[in-house]
């Protein structure tokens, strides 16, 4: 009985840090996360509000860490590209201020990937000092605050 309970938990484990299996994509595992969030939290934004995709983007944050840790030490691997837990909350986070417009959406997702991808300052950084979950996590939420920040502006400026 006790394995099947290992077995379970490590199923759980698998479907989230891998963001319902997104993550195992052979190609872009990244981009894969990143996309599957979306519809996500367009449901969110347009059923719940602002508030719904702020409490999930703490939340999904929070517990990213410990699943993203967990499962890449069951694994054996630093950083696996099939955890992508890290990207939906990055990219949870660009698109808080994207409430349910498509264009911003695009540009949260394109200015998410650009510097999660690309690593400017402090999204380099985490990823290159800090391990373990936090480490998975914090380069990807950095990632998604700096894309946030521009969805924001070109909400308020220009859309």
């Amino acid at each position: 009985m006790k394995k099947d309970i290992k077995s379970l938990n490590f199923n759980i484990l698998e479907l989230l840090a891998t963001w319902f299996y997104s993550g195992k994509s052979p190609k872009a595992p990244g981009t894969c996360g990143s996309l599957a969030t979306l519809p996500f939290v367009y449901c969110l934004a347009y059923f719940y509000g602002i508030y719904a995709v702020i409490i999930f983007a703490i939340l999904i944050s929070l517990a990213g860490i410990p699943i993203a840790g967990k499962y890449a030490e069951a694994l054996k691997i630093k950083d696996p590209g099939q955890i992508v837990i890290d990207e939906v909350a990055g990219q949870t986070i660009a698109l808080i201020f994207a409430g349910t417009n498509l264009y911003l959406f695009v540009i949260g997702f394109a200015l998410f990937r650009l510097f999660d991808i690309s690593k400017p300052w402090l999204v380099g950084w985490a990823d290159s000092k800090l391990s373990g979950g936090l480490g998975i996590m914090l380069d990807d939420i950095f990632a998604g605050i700096f894309a946030g920040i521009i969805v924001y502006l070109a909400g308020y400026y220009i859309l």
